[in-house]
């Protein structure tokens, strides 16, 4: 049996090809039979080689993950009609209703409540005042950081690629750019990835004491001993709403009486008998007034001015109802998320290990 090569390959260029393709571990450097004495002779540095050829695989990574991002931005896009979300207390009616998200806002609501401690009421978000979610305003900006991100890496390794061939210490560069940035990208993504998960139901969060949702984005508006706030939880949408009492509240004869002789008690929940310094007003970056076109998110919570005590009351919470429904895109957000997170984490240990950097376990 023969094997013949086409086009043909003359001996010594049949030697060179052989010596790029072998794998030396020893040694950096291997120089061709010939030495430097002969004419022809070629130092190939094995790792270089191997290093350009990385950066290569991990760019196309780079772009895959970039479209990836990109379908993610789309699933987030204020695109009508949005998504229109059941939200319902389950085996009773203590709240019925629906909400409409688009993009990273509540922008119609309509909520029957049957409340224990406080008259019925049904609750009609103003079409003037969406409610802005925070916890989506910071993904958002987190997706269009990241974009951004990989814009600039894949735009500068193209500028850089015809200067790799004159440039011996080019790929070396490229590749810790590369690095670099890649860690960036992962923060964000893991970012992104908490802000869908939520805190953990076993914390407490006490955050609905400064950023309620104003009461002046209803109609008719809250009263100011009720409190409704909004948060992300397992990608649902989770409305958490309190009925608030004053600590310094004079309390009914008849309430007192019945608390004495047992025929009427408080209603138990996980935040009974406990102070909280509430803000009536709600939260002032709610209002759109104050949020651009484009949906800059909001402040953090570090750099967000505090509210000084004189706008705080402290209050009981009387009676508390959480409702929740799962959103359709959220989930399909999250899954997409995960699987970028897990392609960008190979495509970094890959790289590192090329590099010889000391390994990590970059997927917990």
């Amino acid at each position: 049996m023969s094997l013949d090569i086409w086009p043909p390959v003359s001996p010594a260029e049949l030697k060179i090809k052989v010596a790029e393709t072998q794998q030396t571990e020893d040694c950096d450097w291997v120089l061709l039979e010939g030495g430097e004495n002969k004419p022809g002779g070629m130092l190939i540095s094995f790792k270089k080689r191997e290093l350009a050829w990385i950066v290569g695989r991990t760019l196309k990574a780079c772009e895959d993950l970039k479209h990836g991002l990109e379908d993610c931005y789309a699933l987030l896009a204020p695109v009508d009609p949005g998504s229109t979300l059941v939200m319902s207390t389950p085996r009773n009616e203590r709240v019925k209703g629906t909400i409409t998200r688009v993009g990273t806002r509540i922008v119609k609501g309509t909520l029957s409540l049957q409340f224990r401690t406080i008259a019925p009421q049904t609750l009609t978000l103003s079409q003037s005042f969406p409610v802005h979610i925070h916890g989506l305003d910071a993904l958002h900006t987190h997706l269009t950081e990241s974009i951004d991100l990989l814009g600039l890496l894949l735009s500068n390794n193209r500028i850089s690629d015809s200067a790799s061939e004159t440039n011996a210490s080019s790929t070396t560069n490229a590749a810790q750019a590369l690095s670099s940035g890649m860690r960036l990208l992962a923060d964000s993504i893991t970012s992104s990835i908490a802000l869908l998960k939520g805190p953990p139901l076993n914390e407490a969060d006490t955050s609905w004491t400064t950023q309620s949702c104003p009461p002046s984005h209803f109609t008719p508006p809250l009263t100011q001993n009720f409190s409704f706030y909004i948060t992300l939880q397992e990608c649902s949408i989770v409305l958490l709403m309190r009925a608030l009492e004053p600590v310094h509240a004079p309390m009914h004869f008849g309430t007192k009486l019945g608390l004495a002789i047992g025929t009427f008690r408080r209603l138990e929940h996980d935040e009974m008998d406990v102070i909280f310094k509430y803000k009536p007003g709600g939260d002032d970056y709610s209002d759109t007034k104050r949020v651009s076109a484009n949906h800059t998110v909001d402040p953090p919570a570090a750099s967000r001015p505090q509210t000084a005590d004189s706008q705080l009351e402290e209050v009981y919470v009387r009676e508390k109802v959480r409702v929740e429904s799962a959103d359709p895109s959220l989930i399909s957000l999250y899954s997409k998320l995960g699987y970028l997170s897990i392609l960008l984490d190979q495509a970094r240990r890959n790289l590192d290990a090329v590099m010889n950097l000391q390994l990590k376990e970059y997927t917990k």
